[in-house]
């Protein structure tokens, strides 16, 4: 959620944000909501402190009056009367229109919150412009080297001799998944890892895992995947993303409230401390969960899609940092966490590019996103004999929000006072990155350590989660 005091103090920001993010929403409208919303809480203020200032006033007048009303006949009792009747209405007359205030205040809050949670985070200044994923820009590429490399965007068949499978005619010919039984059990875009396919999409989570927690200093956290509606909001995926979500309808049953499956693991990292007033002092906190992912995948098809590319069910490792209000400081969190990334997939021999994301493809609550993707041999267009000639495909996604979520989740921490005292509340900064998703990041690692003979050399990373596997030899 975006500060409202920034919206009526520079609503021109706001303006331009939402179009660069080619988002529709009515500023003037939240503006007008807003000064309508302020002036009837302002009165209703000033009617307030008017009936506290009665209440004060009242007694000793209305005290005053009936003394003389006992002495009073005739046309000056009649008038002393009238007085004190006028004097005993103006207390329900104030309460009614108090009333009437708040009224004028709840009718239009729902309407204004609402439009405020449609206001995105204006990208960074130094966010490219674009439409769409066609706008973003490389930044740089990495590649293995040795006899086994493949160089990202160039022929897997001049540098390795051989022309390479795909990762469907991979898993099959390893038995590394059932994509059959898995859509006869949940229907598409499901399957079933099988044998040495499991093992694998194992050994990837727990290395990544344990890569943020041994070398990086991560704490591992554990958080439901079933979640309240105030969680998805607050972290940003409701309302814009609400038709990717999966609905568990609990009120239908009779329960109190809906929940959702989780579409990543950040939504439970970051509603841990949601309405919570942290420490200055325990800031940054650096957490990494492991956990089963939902996705609807609404819209998504094509034949790049196909496979373990885009499926409604998988599990990702998943970091999260929560820091100081401070843009440096978390422009620098979102360098390390990508340098994390960066350290692990060349870990594991794997060919990829950095991509700066544009306006366009940030979405609501990122101020800045670079996108990982690996090369992926059997993705892209088809050559003149059918195959495909490679291509690269998101693996990681890392987002800079400022303030954008805490602000929703109403997450602070107390600043340390300067001289003593007692220091102010900020809302925390937050930061995400994907460490590993599995089964899409098997992708390039069946299809880039794939041999001619048809077997997976197993990159030495892996290897201790794998019983010390070496290579995944096919079926006979």
């Amino acid at each position: 959620m975006i500060d409202l005091k920034q919206l009526r103090e520079n609503p021109d920001r706001f303006r331009t944000g939402a179009r660069l993010k080619r988002i529709d929403v009515d500023i003037d409208r939240v503006l007008a909501l807003d000064a309508d919303r302020r002036a009837a809480m302002t009165e209703q203020e000033q009617l307030r402190a008017e009936q506290k200032k009665l209440e004060k006033e009242l007694g000793p007048q209305m005290g005053k009056l009936s003394g003389q009303l006992k002495k009073a006949e005739g046309d000056e009792r009649a008038k002393l009367e009238a007085e004190l009747a006028e004097l005993r209405a103006k207390p329900t007359a104030l309460k009614t229109q108090i009333q009437a205030k708040e009224e004028a205040v709840a009718a239009l809050t729902p309407e204004l919150e609402a439009l405020l949670l449609q206001i995105p985070l204006p990208p960074d200044a130094d966010v490219p412009e674009g439409a769409g994923s066609e706008g973003n820009i490389e930044i740089r590429t990495w590649n293995p080297v040795g006899p086994e490399a493949v160089p990202a965007g160039g022929s897997f068949e001049s540098a390795r001799g051989f022309a390479p499978k795909t990762h469907l005619e991979l898993v099959e010919s390893l038995g590394l998944v059932d994509f059959e039984r898995g859509v006869k059990l949940a229907g598409t875009r499901s399957y079933v890892l099988t044998g040495l396919g499991m093992r694998l999409h194992q050994a990837v989570l727990q290395y990544a895992l344990n890569f943020m927690a041994d070398r990086h200093g991560f704490k591992p956290m554990s958080v439901p995947v079933i979640v309240r509606e105030e969680a998805m909001t607050g972290t940003g995926f409701f309302p814009a993303g609400r038709e990717q979500a999966y609905l568990v309808a609990e009120k239908d049953r009779g329960a109190g409230q809906d929940l959702y499956l989780t579409g990543t693991g950040e939504v439970g990292l970051m509603g841990l401390h949601q309405d919570e007033i942290l420490d200055e002092a325990a800031l940054p906190l650096k957490y990494v969960t492991v956990s089963t992912c939902f996705r609807r995948e609404a819209g998504a098809a094509g034949r790049d899609t196909a496979g373990l590319y885009r499926i409604h069910q998988f599990d990702k490792v998943e970091q999260v940092v929560i820091c100081k209000a401070d843009e440096a400081e978390s422009r620098a969190w979102h360098q390390k966490m990508i340098g994390y990334v960066e350290e692990l997939l060349q870990s594991l021999e794997l060919p990829y590019r950095l991509l700066q994301c544009c306006t366009g493809d940030l979405g609501p609550k990122n101020a800045d996103m670079v996108d990982i993707e690996c090369w992926m041999p059997g993705r892209g267009e088809l050559d003149a004999s059918g195959r495909p000639r490679g291509d690269y495909g998101e693996t990681h996604s890392a987002s800079r929000l400022y303030d954008f979520q805490c602000r929703r989740l109403n997450m602070r921490y107390r600043e340390t006072p300067v001289g003593g005292g007692k220091g102010g509340t900020v809302f925390c900064h937050s930061l995400n990155n994907t460490v590993a998703a599995s089964p899409r990041l098997l992708i390039p690692l069946l299809e880039i350590h794939q041999q001619a003979d048809g077997s997976v050399r197993v990159p030495p990373a892996l290897r201790t989660w794998m019983g010390g596997i070496e290579r995944i030899e096919p079926l006979r």
